[in-house]
C-alpha cells in the first residue's frame, strides 16, 4: 500500500520527535510491505523565517494531496523568539489554527492512557489509579469561542473585550456521531460534557447529542457538566470512556487528563476530517528549552503515527504493532528523562527510536 504522508517538523523539539516517527513508519513499511512517500512542509515559526508567515496557501495545498499529515510541534519562547513580536495572526499558532480550519479538522481524538509501567509517575493517589485507565477525549476544534466573532473597542469610555461562542446543531451532530462511533470500537459509554445550567450553546449541545444517541442504542450517554468533569478526572478517571466536548472546554480537559497520565510526552492527538484524512500530532508542545539535546520524549508522537495508520489507512495490525512495541519497551525498563524513575535506564530520543522499532516485527 503506498502511504502519502505530508510532514510538518515545525518548531522546537518538533524535528527531533517526528524524526523518530518517521522511522518507526519505515520500519513498519519494511515489515509489512507498504511504500512510504514523504512531502517536507512547512508550518509555524519555520514557516515565518523562510515566508515571513505561519502557513503559506501552498502548503494547505499540499497537505490536501497528501493522504495525512504527520505534525510534529508549533511555537516557540513567546518571552525571547522575534515571532511574538508579530501580531497575532502572524504568531506561529495562528498557522495551526488556519490549517484545522482550512483542511476541516472538526473532529480532535486525544487517548488518555495510564500505562502501568508508569503509574509512579501519576501525581493521583495509587488507590485510585491502581489497575490504571484508558480513555479518549473527542474535542470539536474549528467551533466555538476560539472561531467565534471577536473584538476589543472602547464602550461608554471603557476598553472592551468581546469573544463570540457560537455553536450550529450540524456542528454538534457530527462530532457527536464521531465520538458515538469510537465508543462502538471501545466500551461504548460517552460522557458528554457542557454548561447547560448557564450557557445557550451547551444546552443546544446537550439537546443534540440525544439525539444523536438514539442511532447508538449500544451506547450508554451520560451528560456531566464541565466543573464537575475536571473534578472527576483527579477524582475517578477509570468512570471514563469517550468523554466529548466543545472546543475550549476540549482543551482545557484534555490537559488536565493528559498531566494526570504522568507525562503529556506519552500522548498522541489525532485530527480529522469527514473523510479518512487526518493530521497527527503529539500533545505536548514544542518544549524550546530542551530542543537540540536530544533528551525529548518521541513516544507520543510515534502513537500518532499509529494512529494516523489506524484511522487513515485502516491499517488496525499495524497500528496494534506499534502500539505493542511501545508498551515492549516501557517493560523492559527504558525511559527518556521525563519518565525517567529508580532502577530503569534512561535512553536518548534516537535511541528510543531505536528500541521501539526494535520490537516491530509481524
Amino acid at each position: 500500500m503506498k502511504l502519502n504522508i505530508g510532514v510538518i517538523k515545525g518548531d522546537g523539539i518538533g524535528p527531533e520527535i517526528v524524526t523518530e516517527a518517521m522511522k518507526v513508519l519505515d520500519r513498519v513499511g519494511r515489515v509489512y510491505g507498504h511504500e512510504l512517500n514523504y512531502t517536507q512542509l512547512l508550518m509555524g515559526g519555520a514557516s515565518i523565517d523562510v515566508h515571513g508567515v505561519p502557513l503559506t496557501e501552498e502548503t494547505i495545498e499540499l497537505a490536501k494531496q497528501s493522504d495525512a499529515v504527520l505534525l510534529g510541534s508549533i511555537g516557540g519562547d513567546a518571552k525571547t523568539s522575534p515571532w511574538y513580536q508579530l501580531e497575532p495572526s502572524k504568531r506561529p499558532e495562528a498557522g495551526l489554527l488556519k490549517i484545522r480550519k482550512a483542511l476541516n479538522l472538526f473532529a480532535n481524538l486525544r487517548p488518555a492512557v495510564l500505562y502501568d509501567e508508569l503509574k509512579g509517575a501519576c501525581p493521583l493517589k495509587e488507590e485510585i489509579t491502581e489497575g490504571g485507565f484508558d480513555m479518549m477525549i473527542m474535542r470539536e476544534l474549528t467551533g466555538g469561542l476560539y472561531f467565534g466573532e471577536r473584538s476589543t473597542e472602547v464602550r461608554d469610555g471603557v476598553l472592551t473585550a468581546t469573544d463570540t461562542l457560537t455553536y450550529n446543531e450540524d456542528e454538534i451532530r457530527r462530532i457527536a456521531k464521531r465520538g458515538f462511533d469510537i465508543a462502538m470500537k471501545r466500551r461504548r459509554k460517552v460522557t458528554s460534557i457542557d454548561k447547560a445550567n448557564v450557557l445557550d450553546s451547551s444546552r443546544l449541545w446537550r439537546k443534540t447529542v440525544e439525539e444523536v444517541a438514539k442511532d447508538y442504542p449500544e451506547v450508554t450517554l451520560e451528560h456531566m457538566l464541565v466543573d464537575n468533569c475536571a473534578m472527576q478526572l483527579v477524582k475517578n478517571p477509570r468512570q471514563f470512556d469517550v468523554i466529548l466536548t466543545e472546543n475550549m472546554f476540549g482543551d482545557i480537559l484534555s490537559d488536565e487528563a493528559s498531566m494526570v497520565t504522568g507525562s503529556i510526552g506519552m500522548l498522541a492527538s489525532a485530527s480529522l476530517n469527514e473523510t479518512k484524512f487526518g493530521m497527527y500530532e503529539p500533545s505536548g508542545g514544542s518544549a524550546p528549552d530542551i530542543a537540540g539535546k536530544g533528551i525529548a520524549n518521541p513516544i507520543a508522537t510515534i502513537l500518532s503515527a499509529a494512529m494516523m495508520l489506524r484511522f487513515s489507512f485502516d491499517l488496525d495490525t499495524e497500528a496494534d504493532a506499534v502500539e505493542t512495541a511501545v508498551e515492549k519497551v516501557l517493560k523492559d525498563g527504558y525511559r527518556t528523562i521525563d519518565i525517567m524513575s529508580e532502577g530503569k535506564t534512561q535512553i536518548d530520543t534516537a535511541e528510543m527510536g531505536d528500541k521501539i522499532c526494535a520490537y516491530i516485527s509481524k
